[in-house]
């Protein structure tokens, strides 16, 4: 492995205007990087990625670098780009192995985080690096949000997450596991007791409807659900996924790996136009996965889902859309179907609490700095942009956690 980064790392043309930096959204100083591991300052080349990205070691395995630094490699314009989320992912890992985080200050300011996703990870290890006094309120029974329920294990090692809970312990923050805050436990109840500052990451966890009968048939199931604990679902030998974003190749490959005989994608335009990535198409092939193309479900039915084909068509503004193809209905026959078509954020924190604006998609209103329209509350990650990148999360994430503190010191 290291011969092969090695030979990345050489591969690299340390460009004075690196376009690679540029493409990434969160401005990694790759060239910088690069050169620190050639000259072996592995450390110092962890910190620097840690300090700018406190995510590095995940976003080097999900970021869809295809479409970001790999994307503006010059060396991509005529061979292969370089490969540098791999050696981001080896730096960033021997960071995490070996680093004991401090924290600067010892402040008597109490910070509460909803939500421990990638959003609410990151605000949480920089403020209380800061010296804040952080709790995190997380719903489910361990911390990582999307990345530990929502990514498969064979995509990213829950490991990474173990070691940055390790991290936020030893920084003093308090992890309230099983919590969800709303219907008992208030954003008014947590300002009653004393947390200055509340942030609100708490993602989109309701699955969007496919909006054709037979939804609610048992042999149906929401990606987003069934990605939580595949182990529980008796989906039979023969699944169709209905999507084609990266949680529906995801729920494709999990279902082939638990057992499942024949997966397939049932997508009502073509790969030219799937929102999935090509790596993760292309892996979901790699594993079997089957793909139904130009077909859309008309509805679901004890034997499988009825379609119809459908062709593509591009409106005059540039638009891609499809037409359906009168006369051409049929079934796909399986034992079960999976809905993989987006998801949206949960009421349970909006509907509890009175100034807190959301948009006609429920998504939290907020400034580019992150406050939201109740004072003393902040957003970001997915609640506020919907589904996104990891990278993207982290990226605002920063901005807010600097919002945030600049918020508590003018209260001082």
């Amino acid at each position: 492995m290291n011969e092969f980064l090695n030979d990345e790392a050489n591969r690299c043309l340390q460009c004075k205007n690196a376009r690679c930096q540029k493409g990434c959204p969160i401005n990694t100083p790759i060239p910088e990087i690069i050169k620190l591991f050639k000259e072996d300052k592995i450390k110092e080349a962890g910190e620097i990625l840690f300090n700018n990205n406190p995510l590095s070691a995940i976003c080097s395995i999900v970021c869809p670098v295809e479409n970001q630094c790999q994307k503006d490699c010059v060396r991509g314009i005529k061979g292969n780009s370089v490969e540098f989320n791999k050696i981001e992912e080896y730096i960033s890992n021997k960071f995490l192995e070996e680093v004991s985080l401090n924290q600067q200050a010892k402040l008597d300011t109490r910070v509460a985080i909803i939500g421990s996703g990638p959003a609410g990870i990151t605000i949480a290890l920089i403020l209380a690096r800061k010296g804040y006094k952080v709790t995190i309120f997380e719903s489910h029974s361990k911390i990582g949000g999307v990345l530990r329920y929502g990514i498969p294990e064979f995509r990213l090692s829950k490991g990474v997450l173990d070691r940055l809970e390790k991290e936020l312990i030893s920084l003093n923050v308090k992890i309230r596991p099983n919590t969800l805050i709303g219907p008992v436990l208030t954003l008014d109840k947590l300002r009653e007791d004393g947390y200055k500052a509340i942030f609100v990451g708490t993602g989109v966890w309701n699955p969007k409807a496919l909006g054709v009968k037979g939804e609610s048939l048992g042999h149906v199931n929401y990606a987003i659900n069934y990605l939580k604990d595949p182990s529980v679902y008796r989906l039979g030998d023969k699944v169709c996924i209905i999507g084609a974003g990266n949680v529906a190749m995801d729920a494709a490959r999990t279902a082939k790996r638990n057992g499942a005989k024949e997966v397939t994608v049932l997508y009502r335009k073509g790969f030219e136009d799937m929102p999935a990535t090509r790596l993760e198409i292309n892996e979901a092939k790699e594993d079997g996965v089957r793909f139904e193309l130009f077909k859309a479900p008309l509805e679901i039915l004890d034997e499988g889902v009825k379609y119809i084909e459908t062709e593509r068509i591009v409106t005059e503004s540039g638009r891609v859309s499809t037409r359906n193809l009168e006369g051409t209905e049929n079934i796909f026959e399986c034992d079960s179907v999976i809905i993989a078509v987006s998801q949206s954020p949960k009421d349970n924190i909006v509907s509890s609490t009175k100034g807190l604006n959301i948009d006609r998609y429920g998504l939290i209103v907020v400034d580019e700095l992150g406050h939201t329209t109740k004072k003393g509350v902040f957003a970001s990650g997915d609640v506020v942009t919907g589904a996104k990148t990891v990278v993207a999360a982290v990226a605002h994430a920063k901005v807010v956690a600097e919002t945030m503190d600049k918020f508590c010191e003018d209260l001082i």
